[in-house]
This record gives C-alpha cells, structure tokens and sequence, in this order.
C-alpha cells in the first residue's frame, strides 16, 4: 500500500518554522497509526545573492557587504571574509589584533548561544509547552527533583520548565539580560553589533587599552557567574527528557557525520598562508575536522577545502558544470572541481515549487570523502556538537582552562560572584541527535567564556609589553584567490574568492544553514533537517486534530536555524520602478529611480 492510500498517513507542514530568522519551511508524511515520520523535505522561499552582485567590488569591501548576509551572525561573515582576505592579499595582522577579534567572536558564541538556548529553544521545553504536548511528562516533572538544585536553585524539573516561560519565566529574563551584557563586551571589541565597524582586513582599528580590557572582564565574570548554573541546568532537563520518554534519543537522531571548520586562530601559527593552512589550522582553539560514524577523518583544512562540493539536486538553479572555471588549481598544485565555491556560478531559476522536483532556493553543499567516493552530507549539530566532537577526538587543544582529552573537552571557570571555582567536562555522547545537539550549546557557552579569559590574558600582555599595533598595511593584487574557514555561531562557514584585475570575479560564501538546510541532492540524498525529522518517533500526546509537531519542531530547532545564511536574491530581468511621494511642508520630493 502507497504512503498516499494509508488512512493514518497525513501531509502536514509548518512554513514558516517559527522562533527562527528567516523562511524555513518543514514539509512531512506523519503515520500517526504508529506515531512516526515518515518523509520530510526542506524548503526556502526566498533567495538574497550575495554571490551575484558580489562580483566587481572592490575585495576591501568584501567583508563590509558580506556581514549583511545576516543580522545575527554578521560579524562571523565579516570575519570569515576578513580571514579570506588576508590570505588573498598575503597581510598577517599583529598579534593583538587577532587577540581582539577571537574575543569579540568568543562574546558572539556567548551572545548567540545563550539567547537562542533560552530565549527561542528553550521554549519547547517550557512549562506551558510541555503542559499542551506532554501533559503526563509534566506531571512526572512536578515530582521528579532536580539533581543540581543546589547549584541553580530550581528544586524540581518543573520548576526549570516555568523558569523557561516566555517573558515570565525567570531563567528567560535573565538570559535576557545576559545577552544584553555579552552584546556590550562584543562592542567593546570590535565597535558595533553585528556588523563589526573596526574589523578590517590586516587587522582591526580597536584602541586597546587596559581599560578595554578590564571592562570586558567585568561583564565576562557576570556571565561565567551565569553559565555555571545554565550547564548543570540544561543537564537536568535533557536527562529528564530521556528518562521521562524512553526511547526519546531516537527523536532527531541521525548518522554521525559531522563537521568543523575551526575557530579562534592562534596568531603565533597563523600567516594565513595557503601552503600552511593546514598547520595553522591545527594550532586554531577550536580545531577543524570531518567526523564519520564517529571516526576523526581529518583535521587539515586544505583537505576540507579540496573536499567542498556544491551540488544542485532540488534546488531552483540552473547548472554551471559546462561553465567558466575560475580556479584549476589550489595554490599547491591540487585539482580543483567544478563544483568547488572557487568555480560555482549562480543562476537562478525560479519555479513554482514540486516537493517532488524542485523545491527551494537552498543548495545542497556537500563534503566530498575521499576514501569512500561518497558526497557527505555533513552537518554542523547545531555548531557546538560538531566543535565539541571533533576538538574532542583531536586532543590537541589545551590553554587557560580548557583541555581536549580524545573524549571529552573539560572546561575549567574560575571563582566568581557567587560560585565557586567549577570544572565541567562536555563528553562525546552515544548519539547524534535533538537533545545532544541541545545540550552542546550549553556547554560551548563555559567553552567560549574560559577561551575569553585566555584571551583577555594574551591580549593584555601584548598591550603591556607595549605591543599596540593593531593592523598591517597590504596592497591589494592584480589576481589572486582567497579562503577563510571559521566557525558561525551555527556551525561551519567558508568563504571563498577570486580577484582579477584588482576586483572581485568570484566570491562564494557557505555558511553552516545551506549544510543543514540543504534538500536532496544530484545522488538523491537528503539534507539533515530532512534526514534528521525523517523516521523521527512522535512522543506527543496531542490527537491528530489538534497535533503541534512539537518533536519535530524541537528537531529542526535543534540545528539553530538562521535561513537568511541559507540561500543568497534575485531580480529577474530587472524592472524601473519609481516612487512618487505628495509634496511634503511645500517642498517636491524627487522621484527614487531603480528602487526595489
């Protein structure tokens, strides 16, 4: 019997996904006879094209109009491209200036993280959801104690689930305020949020002074205050979870094939040279890599560059395989493919949607391995999974308080306000999926702020020993080609740029939304949100007339969506339109010509 003939299947969609930036849209086959999904597509309604219009700048631009890609993650953009555009203008910026912008990044994953955890994810999880869906496992949460009461002051698992209420709940007004203070120690860095006014190319136009310093580290020991009570926390909640609803680590579970970029470059390794890309990757505070059915595959960058794909499948573009190639090869002599961000060219071809066919504006990036011939579709676990998996396995990183160890990453945050000193220790999780995905996030918020103390220290020594230069002058070149690799607060994020003749012929930016939003591919492969809804059990207790989705919602939001990454706008053919305003105070305004 086909999907379609089965009385207990139903189409139902959510588009669009809410508590997100942006238009994802979730479209599925429920059997509600056994309370599972079936199928899932992902779809974007809408396309931006960065990768179009960037074509002709000036490459010093690249970073100011590449941070409006996002008005969340912006300042990851710019600094990916800042990083794409050191290595194409062959500058190397003085130490302090990097100092600086791994701090202003550290206060982006603080920020970004703690809202969405709190403020958007959270809410799936709060009393008055829970209470809708699940009303037997909220009774549960009434009676079940809390195992780290004592350090977050929530005696039961119920009490955590109404501190989570949106706007009344106390826990979501704190994070709140959190959020306001690590927004201010991003400014202090880097000027302005979240399109940096002092990042450049070279380096950054910051004044550092001890002050600067110190005033970061006042707002960074409220938070670390803060975060130790949110990681024990979140613990209580998603091992609630697991033993309220057995079964429940099915719920979003996918294949673990996770990836990583790196994050924080280290500047005493880092001369953004291409031929040594893969040695300063490795020396990054978070270290890159491809993790296989948990199986660390590599940590070098220039293979995970050589590794990038850009595949089409369902998406509404018209191929460029018989099209210009930009790049033949790396600057070590490797073979570039076609389908390399270095060659892509966009073309896009608008269509009504066929959940069939064609059905969104998202490409389907992919991770090409090697060993196997297989197209990878990677995901970024929401972007702390995949750090913390790879960093973990790689055991290279130890400074401040942080110490990867092949299977966990402890994290070590000093005596503050009103807790004392506190190790936690993230461990590699017997799954990859919703919860996990989850609980990462509460852990790289003790990560990025014991990485901010390490920072903080390096970057004042440099200001004391009278070390301020904070930028290196460079020329830009006739012809060159660019990378940068960094982590958005979502996950991996690459930029990739072709100069000629002193200007832009190519630029491509992937941030982790494409990886994760991503539909079926050229080979028939689904994205991960696809992937991860599909075959999800629903432990919702909600009739079929009044069902919420509240699983696969807490799925797809596990990823931390932001689709305005996902997909880069498009004009047609182009149109004059003019806008004619009524004389105002007697005056005639004149007519906006070429408005859109």
């Amino acid at each position: 019997m086909s999907d379609a003939t089965r009385p207990n299947v139903v189409d139902m969609s959510w588009d669009p996904i809410t508590r997100i930036v942006g238009s994802l849209g979730i479209h599925t086959k429920i059997d509600f006879a056994n309370r599972r999904v079936l199928e899932c597509r992902s779809t974007s309604s809408i396309f931006r094209g960065y990768s179009v219009f960037m074509k002709g700048k000036d490459p010093r631009d690249a970073h100011f109009i590449t941070s409006r890609i996002c008005g969340i993650c912006g300042d990851n953009h710019a600094t990916c491209a800042v990083y794409a555009q050191n290595m194409a203008f062959g500058v190397r910026p003085p130490a302090l200036a990097e100092w600086i912008i791994n701090l202003g990044e550290a206060a982006e994953y603080m920020f970004d993280h703690n809202l969405y955890q709190d403020n958007m994810v959270g809410v799936d999880y709060c009393e008055q959801m829970v209470k809708e869906t699940n009303p037997s496992v909220l009774a549960r949460a009434e009676a079940t104690a809390a195992p780290h009461a004592a350090v977050h002051g929530h005696r039961t698992v119920a009490d955590i689930m109404r501190a989570l209420n949106p706007f009344t709940g106390a826990l979501y007004r704190e994070a709140l305020q959190m959020s306001r203070l690590t927004r201010e120690m991003f400014c202090l860095m880097e000027g302005r949020h979240v399109h940096p006014s002092t990042l450049y190319p070279g380096g950054v136009g910051t004044v550092a002074t001890p002050q600067l310093f110190t005033e970061y580290l006042a707002r960074l020991m409220k938070y670390i205050d803060f975060v130790k009570k949110m990681v024990p926390l979140h613990d209580d909640l998603f091992d609630f979870f697991y033993a309220a609803l057995p079964g429940y680590e099915e719920v979003g579970r996918r294949r673990v094939l996770l990836g990583c970029w790196g994050s924080f470059n280290d500047p005493d390794a880092c001369d953004y040279t291409y031929a040594r890309m893969g040695e300063w990757g490795r020396a990054m505070y978070v270290t890159p890599g491809v993790v296989v059915d948990g199986e660390l595959v590599t940590t070098d960058l220039i293979d995970i560059n050589l590794g990038l794909r850009v595949l089409l499948g369902s998406s509404f573009y018209d191929d460029w395989w018989d099209g210009e190639t930009f790049v033949k090869a790396d600057p070590l002599g490797n073979p570039i493919d076609q389908r390399h961000p270095w060659n892509q060219t966009t073309t896009p071809k608008p269509q009504k949607r066929d959940l069939g066919g064609k059905y969104t504006w998202v490409m389907s990036p992919r991770w090409f391995d090697a060993r196997t011939g297989a197209h990878l579709a990677l995901d970024t676990g929401g972007g702390p999974l995949a750090r913390f998996w790879v960093t973990a396995l790689a055991g290279k990183v130890k400074f401040g308080g942080i110490e990867a160890t092949g299977h966990s990453v402890k994290i070590a945050l000093p005596r503050s306000a009103t807790l004392p000193e506190t190790e936690l220790e993230w461990k590699i999780p017997r799954w990859s999926n919703t919860l996990e995905r989850n609980r990462a996030r509460s852990y790289f918020q003790a990560y990025a702020a014991a990485a901010a103390l390490d920072f903080l220290d390096r970057g004042l020594r440099e200001v004391l020993a009278g070390r301020t230069a904070t930028w290196t002058d460079f020329k830009v070149p006739e012809e060159a080609i660019g990378c940068g690799f960094h982590e958005a607060v979502r996950g991996v994020l690459s930029h990739h740029m072709v100069i000629r003749n002193g200007k832009i012929a190519n630029y491509h930016p992937y941030p982790p939304t494409p990886w994760n939003a991503s539909p079926r591919d050229s080979f028939g492969t689904p994205g991960p949100y696809e992937d991860a809804v599909a075959n999800t059990p629903l432990f919702e207790e909600s009739t079929r007339d009044n069902f919420k989705g509240i699983d696969i919602m807490r799925t797809v939001r596990s990823f931390d969506p932001c689709m305005p990454c996902g997909v880069h706008m498009y004009l047609g053919d182009g149109q004059e339109v003019q806008v004619r305003h009524a004389p105002m105070f007697g005056v005639q305004r004149p007519a906006a010509e070429g408005a859109s």
